[in-house]
């Protein structure tokens, strides 16, 4: 198979956690990846292309399309992992917050998946997934999170909006609404609090939010879903 024939992913928020994992679940599918974040090293492997930049630049997402089309000719999927999450009292953000947790959660997906949708629909096809948050659909006065809702909501509204807009040209859209996942970005002496956020009274693992994206990724009779992969969360308290 060459290079060009082969599928490729992009993932956004790929050095870590997350996006580090997803990176290696393409792989093993046998996908080529685009892997972009600030701090990303370089890859060693072939099929893998590492783009250092930042996300909320609109400029970075022209490059990291190009550079993906440049080398690899084409992109099948598109996971939009980046994020930001500050959370705090509404009162308490700043104009430097606001700027921050927009810039990486929605500037970012709006421009860099503009751009993956035009390369979709001449190819013919493309999926989308979108990694969102269950505190979109259930606020939790024990973590207040207005930005996170503001942006992860946009995203998870456009989700449904782009999936029904490009329905009948073979892309999909879905979303992954995570709860709270055990993941660099959470110290270990916050684990036992988090864990109580959930009727399950764990956290998540990576491996599960790689299940979900997995499930769509091979689910072509899917889109517009919003999948909660959060112990409960969405189900109620």
């Amino acid at each position: 198979m060459s290079t060009f024939e082969q599928r490729v992913a992009v993932v956004t928020g790929a050095s870590q956690g997350i996006g580090a994992a997803l990176v290696e679940a393409y792989c093993k599918l046998g996908h080529n990846v685009v892997a972009t974040s600030r701090g990303i090293a370089p890859s060693a492997d072939a099929g893998v292309l590492t783009v250092p930049d930042d996300i909320s630049d609109p400029a970075t997402a022209e490059r990291l399309i190009a550079a993906t089309v440049e080398r690899f000719g084409r992109i099948d999927t598109l996971v939009n992992n980046a994020v930001l999450f500050v959370a705090k009292p509404f009162t308490d953000y700043t104009r430097a917050d606001y700027a921050a947790v927009t810039g990486v959660n929605l500037t970012g997906f709006f421009h860099l998946t503009q751009l993956a949708v035009g390369q979709m629909l001449s190819q013919g096809h493309g999926h989308i997934v979108n990694i969102t948050t269950s505190l979109v659909d259930n606020a939790d006065a024990r973590v207040p999170s207005v930005l996170a809702s503001l942006t992860k909501g946009g995203l998870q509204s456009a989700t449904k909006s782009l999936a029904i807009e490009y329905a009948t040209r073979n892309i999909r859209v879905n979303a992954v609404s995570p709860g709270t996942i055990r993941t660099p970005m959470h110290a270990p002496e916050t684990h036992g609090y988090l864990a109580g956020l959930h009727p399950v009274r764990r956290l998540g693992e990576i491996s599960d939010i790689v299940g979900a994206v997995l499930y769509l990724e091979n689910a072509p009779f899917v889109t517009g879903e919003i999948l909660h992969v959060d112990g409960g969360m969405s189900a109620g308290h």
